[in-house]
């Protein structure tokens, strides 16, 4: 049931969202200094994807062949290769040929995708570009952006043809951990502080991974960058605010040396975001200028490794920001499942709903029933608006959180919105003590089981909201 759900949810978004695939006859528009070539390639399992090969107009004579690099998309489905022109401008400039490629929509959405597949995609353009005219094949490289750093060192480990591999905004963080450490840093970035993000948030993203709507949650990427033998360069921005900037580093130098690899260089730019863009706000908002220096970093650092001269291990740059650690996210126990989650939905559909239903289906069929407890009203009312609320408010949070987090007003760290749900907890729980006492007086059968089940409701809310925060400061 839920994977149906989750690829129904997958096809509505995909079709609403997804962005049009660039022309595959027109390329790019591009500055006068440069030309761009049209290419077809298969990626994963025979389909085929189209991109374009930036290079310069008129490369300096005498010079042989160019190095050449694949830029591989971050996250989103059906991503243009336009969205990486600005960085293939950049690299072409430095001498390059690089080829970018519009991402697949077909087998990735919101809730399923393979980085494996996703890999076997970058070698196909890898393929491409190694047999360009005026390319050196044996100096064709690959850069990934964010998801991407997840998938250029699986295809780096598959494969010698690649001969160097650069991240930007990497992580060598499983990918729930670091969804819930940006969203977390996004809310508290906001002001925001207590049991909505200390709580709620990662607990929401436990169970959306246990009902297989978050892909690939937990995929390792240290065997992966352990097995990785070609050059490394890992560039980051100092405000990242997707990537855990000050861990995720160490690690990545940890799983490179496990393998054996100490030919890498990493380097972190002052005033630059998780693209390595520059930022005036502190990660916040993206500038469409790279960091001074990135490009010509990529440029000299190429050029080095494709004339055989590798780098020793370095890390230089200013201390990146990182203001708290992410945390681990385990798989849910079994009451804490989706399915339990669920289960307790549906209890408190029929418990708090079902309280309201049978008053109005009395009045219309002009039924006479007992006086109304005016406590049992309060708690099937709060408990909907509680259950409900709660996550209407939660999965607004996380479809619209990371960097830019809009939590709505503060009462001190606290959300309007949250204290208003965490009030509403309080008073049903109360009332539902005062409906329980009340429930003896009932005389009629039927009646009795109404508001047994709508205390029942209350009884487990209890619980449910100490789970969700809702009942902690």
């Amino acid at each position: 049931m839920r994977t149906m759900l989750a690829a129904l949810v997958a096809a509505l978004v995909a079709l609403v969202s997804s962005p049009a695939l660039a022309d595959e006859s027109k390329p790019p528009a591009l500055p006068a200094d440069l030309v761009a070539g049209e290419v077809s390639f298969q990626g994963s399992g025979g389909l085929t994807l189209h991109g374009s090969v930036v290079s310069q107009a008129s490369p300096k004579p005498g010079r042989p062949g160019r190095p050449g690099v694949v830029l591989v998309h971050g996250a989103g489905t059906g991503t243009p290769r336009e969205k990486l022109l600005g960085e293939a401008v950049a690299f072409a400039r430095q001498g390059m040929s690089v080829l970018i490629y519009d991402k697949r929509s077909e087998g990735y959405s919101l809730f399923t995708r393979s980085y494996s597949q996703l890999a076997d995609d970058a070698l196909g353009a890898v393929g491409a570009l190694r047999s360009q005219p005026g390319v050196d094949p044996a100096k064709v490289g690959i850069w990934g952006l964010s998801e991407g750093g997840w998938v250029a060192p699986i295809a780096a480990s598959r494969s010698q043809d690649i001969a160097f591999t650069i991240v930007v905004g990497a992580n060598a963080l499983y990918p729930l951990r670091q969804q819930t450490w940006a969203v977390a840093a996004g809310l508290r970035k906001a002001g925001v502080a207590g049991s909505l993000v200390d709580q709620a948030e990662p607990k929401l993203y436990r169970v959306i991974a246990d009902g297989g709507m978050f892909p690939e949650p937990y995929f390792d990427p240290e065997p992966v960058i352990a097995s990785v033998r070609q050059p490394v360069l890992g560039i980051w921005g100092v405000h990242d605010l997707l990537t855990p900037p000050r861990e995720t580093p160490p690690i990545f130098a940890a799983a490179l040396a496990k393998g054996g690899n100490q030919k890498y260089t990493f380097r972190y730019f002052a005033d630059a975001d998780h693209a390595a863009h520059r930022t005036p706000d502190s990660g916040v908002t993206r500038l469409p200028e790279l960091a001074p220096g990135y490009a010509e970093l990529v440029g000299s650092w190429v050029g080095e490794v494709t004339a055989g001269r590798a780098p020793a291990a370095q890390v230089t740059g200013p201390a990146p920001v990182q203001a708290e650690d992410s945390i681990g996210v385990p798989p849910a126990e079994w009451w804490e499942s989706a399915w339990t989650q669920l289960a307790a939905l549906v209890l408190f559909l029929v418990a708090f709903g079902g309280y309201p239903v049978v008053a109005v289906i009395r009045r219309v069929r002009r039924q006479g029933g007992p006086p109304p407890v005016k406590v049992a009203r309060a708690v099937s009312a709060g408990g909907l608006a509680v259950v409900f609320g709660a996550f209407s408010y939660l999965f607004y949070l996380v479809m619209t959180g990371g960097k830019l987090a809009v939590p709505g007003p503060l009462v001190g760290d606290r959300p309007a919105i949250w204290l208003a749900l965490q009030a509403f907890t309080v008073v049903t729980v109360v009332c539902t003590v005062l409906t329980a006492l009340r429930r003896g007086r009932a005389s009629a059968r039927g009646e009795r089981v109404r508001i047994g089940l709508l205390v029942t409701g209350g009884a487990v809310l209890v619980p449910w909201a100490l789970y969700w925060g809702l009942l902690l400061p």
